[in-house]
């Protein structure tokens, strides 16, 4: 905006735009909404700053189409949607469910606004992010605490150019935010995709069933939005993310957040995991399995105390684990050879990493790679885990216990 011609002209679009929306407003009040949609407590003060050229002249994060829009809002706290996800929504606030309300009665459109303060009780324009979401409002249930639970799905990225509280709720003036257009990268997709999937079983996210299928799609900007929606990470960093229009830049964000920096292996579990190998080497197995490796864990200083506070019977699992590996891996006896650590073996040595990185350990300890065998599910140590009842969730409550415990 150059001068007071410009906010004028926003002035009047907004008033014509909530014409449409069955939303009458004067033109002075027009002239009052745009200004306190950027921040100024009215339009003469607005105008004398247009006049003194003393405006914020910061320029925004992306560049944005000049057309707008003004639409219902939401201002979101902690929690930042990305386009694609579809996902519930607890309104409390007078002015979001008067918005709310408007929207289903309309179009049933409307933008969530993601607050830079989760403080904040009554948002302004200053509150809240340059980018935002348009959603589309699916289904409405007023709860019995006098709150709205409502299930949106998220369309698409805009640009915030304006939002206020009015007589009627909050709105936001907004203008579309297309994505750059991609170039070909199957290679980082491959790598992000393979990281994300150790991240997700890590961290026990459920992923869609179409994520099957993502790497063959090549939808860069559907991917990194997939991943961004369901990784933990704080607002600002999310919001990060969703400010990114460029999906190949968004997804290299992305790659470089789930790059777990190398830990060592804590001195038990490095000798723990050797002597998994040393067990495959013994039988002349081609592979070491998960199945090595729980025999093996069976015997280590930190996850051994975490399976009998988990209500496992070590010498039982010891036998069954044993048994297995003698009879079942018999046809994979070679003649000469190191015996070589299968893919879910790996797999379980990226997640233990991770989860280390989790719980803020230091190095990489049995524990955590006992935690990081479950996700393998069709295992048969997994399955062998199971038919003693032995969960991640109860693992879980023995570990938060051992370390309550060591803290008294």
């Amino acid at each position: 905006m150059r001068d007071f011609r410009d906010a004028k002209a926003m002035a009047q679009t907004l008033r014509e735009s909530l014409t449409t929306k069955a939303v009458t407003i004067s033109h002075s009040e027009s002239l009052e909404l745009v200004s306190r949609m950027l921040g100024v407590a009215d339009w003469n003060t607005l105008s004398a700053l247009l006049h003194a050229e003393r405006r914020d002249t910061a320029a925004p994060i992306v560049k944005f189409k000049s057309s707008t829009a003004v639409y219902p809002a939401v201002p979101l706290r902690d929690f930042v949607p990305f386009p694609g996800a579809t996902f519930p929504l607890f309104v409390g606030r007078e002015n979001t469910v008067l918005a709310l309300n408007h929207a289903f009665e309309n179009e049933r459109e409307m933008v969530c606004a993601i607050q830079r303060d989760s403080g904040v009780d009554e948002p302004r324009f200053g509150d809240v992010y340059e980018v935002g979401v348009l959603v589309q409002l699916v289904e409405l249930e007023r709860l019995q605490d006098g709150s709205i639970r409502v299930l949106t799905r998220a369309l698409r990225r805009v640009a915030m150019r304006g939002f206020a509280a009015l007589s009627n709720g909050y709105w936001s003036e907004a203008s579309e935010a297309p994505e750059i257009p991609p170039i070909d990268a199957p290679d980082l997709i491959r790598r992000t995709i393979q990281r994300f999937d150790d991240y997700a079983a890590a961290h026990g996210l459920l992923m869609p069933d179409i994520w099957l299928f993502f790497d063959q799609t090549g939808d860069i900007g559907r991917i990194a939005d997939t991943m961004a929606m369901r990784m933990k990470l704080p607002v600002k960093d999310k919001y990060e993310l969703l400010a990114i229009l460029d999906p190949v830049k968004r997804l290299e964000k992305i790659e470089g957040l789930l790059d777990v920096p190398a830990r060592p292996l804590a001195p038990a579990y490095d000798a723990t995991r050797r002597r998994a190998l040393i067990l495959a080497d013994q039988r002349r197995h081609q592979f070491a399995t998960l199945e090595h490796l729980l025999l093996a864990l069976t015997e280590d200083g930190d996850a051994a105390p975490i399976l009998q506070a988990s209500k496992a019977d070590l010498g039982l699992l010891r036998q069954n684990v044993t048994d297995y590996i003698d009879k079942e891996l018999a046809h994979t006896v070679i003649e000469t050879g190191t015996a070589v650590p299968t893919p879910a073996f790996r797999r379980v040595d990226r997640r233990a990493a991770l989860i280390a990185q989790e719980f803020g350990n230091p190095e990489v300890t049995g524990t955590n790679a006992l935690v990081a065998l479950f996700p393998e599910t069709r295992s048969p140590a997994a399955r062998m885990l199971a038919d003693q009842g032995i969960s991640r969730f109860r693992v879980d409550k023995a570990i938060a216990r051992s370390a309550g415990k060591d803290k008294g």
